[in-house]
């Protein structure tokens, strides 16, 4: 579920964003008491996320508009598939309608995205995460978009836990080093993860008892070489341009988790149109 306090503050950062100080082409162009329907439809497949934030674009610029939700969150849409329809005021749904059709078209192509790779993966235990590689400001729905296509969360923010990557290394003087201020800094309850490149530092972090080990940029039969060395002393996380990658194939060397940035930070949106009506 999304807070309901973040939402709000989101889609009025990107209501000021994009009305400015009037919506005047609309203004203009239509009577303040024109009403309208519209619909909500789906120009390709794919899962649709967002509708909620969607409809409460419209809530926040007029309470009076009126949504009928067809297709919710999580609903494998097919082209042509209504997923809403919309009544009210006309001046205040065309001034809201670029906002809400920005987030339901990223969301759902995030969604969608992280779909296929979890239906890729299908039958193996590894799950597909996502990372911090999110849009500034949009980290909440982004995040909730991956969940909704069927994938797991990896850190939402810095506080969530303790990722030790190279250039922490470097700055600590070294793996152990690391590990060992992060023991002694930091509550008991939060995991320790470590970045590995080579099966050295992999060594180096299994003999700290790092809580997960992320593989960075290994190849398939290294990773599976590396899962065997590990043994279940730790999970193992495939890390580096996964989205480029034969996922099944990353799976079945082992691994617990998939991480793949490109699930937010470079994602297509999905093409949902708003038609109206007379």
């Amino acid at each position: 579920m999304l807070n309901t306090f973040i939402l709000d503050k989101i889609i009025q950062n990107a209501l000021a964003e994009d009305i400015g100080t009037g919506d005047i082409t609309t203004l203009s162009t239509i009577p303040k008491d024109k009403k309208i329907t519209g619909r909500f439809i789906a120009k390709e497949d794919g899962i649709i996320c967002g509708i909620g934030v969607a409809q409460r674009v419209f809530e926040l610029l007029d309470s009076l508009v009126q949504i009928n939700v067809f297709a919710g969150d999580g609903y494998k849409a097919a082209k042509g598939d209504i997923i809403a329809e919309i009544f009210g005021n006309a001046q205040n749904i065309l001034s809201g309608e670029r906002v809400a059709l920005n987030f339901l078209q990223r969301m759902s192509g995030i969604a969608t995205r992280t779909h296929e790779c979890a239906e890729a993966i299908k039958g193996t235990h590894a799950v597909i995460a996502d990372t911090r590689k999110t849009t500034p400001g949009l980290r909440a729905l982004d995040k909730y978009a991956v969940k909704t296509g069927g994938g797991s969360n990896h850190r939402y923010n810095l506080a969530d836990g303790i990722l030790i990557k190279d250039n922490h290394i470097q700055a600590a003087g070294g793996i152990t080093a690391a590990v060992t201020a992060a023991r002694k800094n930091s509550p008991h309850t939060l995991k320790i993860e470590v970045e590995a490149e080579n099966f050295d530092m992999i060594n180096e972090a299994l003999a700290c008892k790092a809580d997960i080990i992320m593989l960075d940029n290994m190849t398939n039969e290294d990773m599976k070489k590396a899962v065997e060395l590990i043994d279940g002393r730790a999970l193992v996380e495939a890390s580096g341009n996964m989205g480029e990658k034969d996922l099944l194939s990353v799976a079945r060397t082992g691994v617990d988790i998939i991480s793949i940035g490109a699930l937010t930070h470079s994602v297509k949106a999905m093409d949902i149109s708003l038609r109206f009506s007379l």
